[in-house]
């Protein structure tokens, strides 16, 4: 049966272009007998080059919301995609099989708003929009292939809770399988808590930890080849930050640092020894950044199977995790703030934040992304 959606009906679009889902679904009811009684329920999907997330919650509090169900599985939707420019079958296969499980839990929550978005795979591969009829003919999902700026914004939104007050710059990085996601906010301190002012800066990198996996040949990276990695990460990272502004910031101490993505989580559960994955210890985990880069000396040393055999990386992402450190430890070089905080949420959160109740970011002007020139700091500065 196919999910009831929100989506294409009554979604409103941002001044900066970013569709915006408004406050929907049923009210909340304080009776708990029938089905129509039951609090409304709502539902995020996020499927990425390597992931199907998903979330259902529903409201909880004047700002937050209690999570009912979720579900992750690493499908590697864009496995084989930068050589051939296609969805493999396999790959779209398993991910199939991912979403059909997602739309049954949907269901069974009887969610009745959702918004179900795709990202990096989809945005380049020839047969995504085959892809995505065929997913709404098997499963009955309405995936959105979302651009980079609207993915940038809503794991800008969905970590918001993470971001402390102490700096007046916070720089938000989302290592994903086929792009590298870069969001710079300015945050006003109040009483109440952080309060997200502008975007500054939002840009979208075309690597992240299956690409440059691929491109190296996957498997064990040596030394050499991961210092390749960084270099080539280091290079494209400078277009964000041409003038050294925020790297200057990041030595004054007036930039705080936020990432986001399976990278960062597991260096942190390994950072911390954990014994198994433990999301409840690592969301919110502030570590001094020279933590992280042990971490990436450490994996470095280990085996193909002594990465297979721990705990928090397990065989699923053992081929990818060195392509991974070495994207972060290029981003903790080129902007050396002494600590990081770590978050395991992302655009599950942020759909599910802008489902339940207006968006709590904006830009600064009310004029195109692509006029905007590129001034880190005093205006929106955009890269594709």
């Amino acid at each position: 049966m196919p999910v009831t959606s929100c989506t294409v009906s009554t979604r409103l679009t941002s001044a900066a272009g970013a569709p915006r889902a408004p406050d929907g679904g049923v009210p909340a009811s304080s009776g708990t007998g029938t089905r129509s009684e039951r609090p409304t329920a709502y539902g995020a999907l996020d499927l990425g080059t390597n992931n199907c997330r998903l979330l259902v919650a529903r409201p909880a509090g004047a700002s937050g919301f209690q999570i009912l169900d979720s579900f992750s599985r690493i499908t590697r939707l864009g496995e084989g995609l930068r050589s051939s420019g296609h969805l493999s079958e396999a790959a779209m296969e398993r991910t199939l099989d991912a979403l059909k499980i997602c739309a049954e839990r949907l269901e069974r929550n009887h969610v009745t708003c959702t918004r179900c978005v795709t990202t990096a795979a989809c945005r380049v591969a020839c047969n995504a929009a085959d892809f995505v009829a065929r997913v709404q003919e098997e499963t009955g999902l309405e995936l959105e292939i979302i651009p980079a700026m609207e993915e940038a914004r809503l794991t800008l939104s969905g970590c918001l809770p993470l971001i402390g007050q102490s700096r007046p710059l916070t720089l938000l990085f989302d290592i994903g399988g086929g792009s590298t996601e870069l969001t710079l906010a300015r945050i006003t301190p109040t009483d109440g808590g952080p309060v997200q002012g502008s975007i500054l800066a939002l840009a979208s990198l075309p690597f992240g930890v299956v690409t440059i996996a691929e491109a190296v040949g996957g498997g064990h990276i040596s030394g050499r080849i991961h210092d390749d990695i960084v270099a080539y990460v280091t290079r494209r990272l400078k277009t964000f930050d041409p003038h050294g502004s925020l790297r200057q910031a990041a030595r004054e101490g007036q930039l705080s640092v936020l990432g986001t993505s399976g990278t960062v989580t597991t260096a942190g559960a390994i950072a911390l020894d954990l014994p198994r994955y433990d999301r409840s210890k690592v969301d919110g985990l502030i570590l001094p950044a020279e933590h992280l880069r042990a971490v990436g000396q450490r994996l470095l040393s280990m085996s193909v199977q002594e990465r297979i055999d721990h705990p928090c990386i397990r065989r699923e992402r053992a081929d990818l995790v060195l392509a991974g450190s070495a994207i972060l430890d290029a981003i903790l070089n080129f902007w050396p703030a002494p600590e990081i905080r770590i978050a395991d949420r992302g655009v599950r959160e942020g759909l599910l934040t802008e489902l339940m109740r207006p968006a709590s970011f904006h830009f600064l002007q009310d004029q195109p992304l692509s006029s905007r020139p590129a001034c880190v700091g005093e205006t929106l500065h955009v890269i594709s």
